[in-house]
């Protein structure tokens, strides 16, 4: 069983397939690690590479991750230590007053996807619960997702909560209304307008 046809799998967007290919992977003694970063997290980052070029879009992207994270659950219970989370812990949420969750939920599966420990805390989440949850799992970076403007002046309250309470995790924002300059006003360490961008952005952040 060869790396590659992992990866293909999860490009070609074969749920089942990449499942049995790990699952074949495994039994043929292929290092687990290999099979993590070479096959399942390679795998993300061609289909975000895609993205980038137009050649995909976001459903698309969608049937990927899950198909990745399929393959993910027949690996994990082989991997050791803090194989998944030695990369650095995000939390994830839609910002209060804000429910929508469909662009949250693909870069919590791509990010995942990408080696990191993610904490998705869902929708319409208040100020106070990314500070405590962030202090309670030192996490390394918060991304806040909005997509509505009458609810990105929260983002700005939230910069400014960490501020005051020393955190020291890097704020990266998202969603449509949401800009490059609007991050920069606000003090936020980031900003990507879609799921690939936001995980090179975290592994830049982090250097993972």
């Amino acid at each position: 069983m060869a790396i590659s046809d992992i990866l293909n799998a999860v490009v070609e967007l074969n749920r089942v397939a990449v499942v049995e290919n790990v699952k074949a992977a495994i039994v043929d003694g292929v290092s687990f690690d290999d099979i993590l970063n070479k096959g399942l997290i390679a795998s993300m980052d061609v289909v975000g590479e895609s993205f980038s070029n137009g050649e995909v879009f976001v459903p698309e992207m969608l049937q990927a991750a899950k198909a990745m994270q399929a393959g993910l659950e027949v690996l994990k219970p082989h991997l050791t230590g803090d194989a998944l989370t030695q990369k650095g812990t995000v939390i994830i949420g839609t910002v209060k007053g804000d429910l929508h969750d469909i662009g949250k939920n693909l870069v919590t599966m791509m990010v995942e996807g990408a080696g990191f420990n993610v904490i998705d805390l869902g929708v319409d989440v208040d100020i106070e619960k990314f500070v405590s949850e962030t202090q309670t799992h030192n996490a390394d970076v918060v991304c806040l997702s909005a997509l509505l403007t009458t609810t990105m002046p929260t983002m700005a309250k939230i910069v400014e909560a960490f501020k005051e309470s020393g955190l020291k995790a890097k704020i990266i924002i998202g969603g449509a209304p949401v800009t490059d300059a609007y991050a920069l006003q606000i003090g936020a360490d980031g900003f990507s307008d879609n799921a690939p961008g936001a995980v090179e952005l975290i592994r830049k952040l982090t250097a993972a």
